[in-house]
């Protein structure tokens, strides 16, 4: 009886161990992964921003200059990166999120120039089907660059659609729903900007510019 006591005693041992061992290991893993999966979610959002805004036209650390909105036309909680060159804003970009896709929601970066006229649209997540609706991705199609420089003016408003509803944009071929989604959000991003400017870049900035410069 002693002996099979002890044989127990040296498993529950052996299996505590393996299991300290174990946890350890997977908390290590964790730690040293952790600052390199964050490196690269930085590399990748710096990419993107640069593709909507290019990085020649502001000398700001966007990624870490940002404001927060509750915005539930633009899909709810919604992060603004801001572009400034010299301290002065150039531009805001958008994490707007397109709530009406074929497939679900699609995220989108919409960047904004202080002009009120589109720097860039980019689509960052969709699940949109293969072959139809993924086409607004710039690397299926080009639909997505002919935001590109428009304004809630031009086109006119009643033309922000798709040519199947009577607007300047292409759908595509068997899904229509999703650019027409994406225009719609592109358009609501457009509206939110015009409204709020002065929340996404405060007087008091404004103020410390001007002070700056003189």
């Amino acid at each position: 009886m002693k002996l099979i006591f002890q044989s127990i005693f040296r498993n529950a041992l052996v299996l505590g161990l393996f299991a300290v061992v174990g946890t350890s290991l997977v908390g290590l893993t964790e730690e040293v992964t952790r600052d390199r999966i964050a490196a690269n979610e930085r590399q990748a959002l710096l990419h993107n921003l640069n593709q909507v805004l290019p990085a020649a036209s502001h000398d700001n650390d966007i990624p870490n200059d940002t404001i927060q909105f509750q915005a539930p036309e633009l899909g709810g909680s919604v992060t603004v990166y801001r572009a400034r060159l010299k301290g002065q804003p150039q531009a805001a970009v958008f994490t707007t999120v397109a709530p009406e896709g074929y497939a679900g929601p699609i995220k989108l970066l919409v960047g904004v120039g202080m002009d009120g006229r589109l720097t860039g649209v980019r689509i960052i997540s969709h699940k949109e089907t293969p072959g139809l609706g993924d086409r607004i991705e710039l690397e299926k199609s080009d639909w997505v660059l002919d935001f590109s420089g428009k304004s809630l003016g031009d086109p006119a408003p009643q033309q922000w659609r798709v040519k199947k509803d009577g607007g300047v944009f292409d759908q595509f071929t068997g899904a229509t729903i999703t650019p027409r989604t994406v225009v719609k959000s592109v358009y609501n991003t457009l509206t939110w900007f015009q409204a709020h400017r002065d929340e996404i870049f405060p007087q008091e900035d404004k103020a410390q510019t001007t002070a700056q410069r003189s």
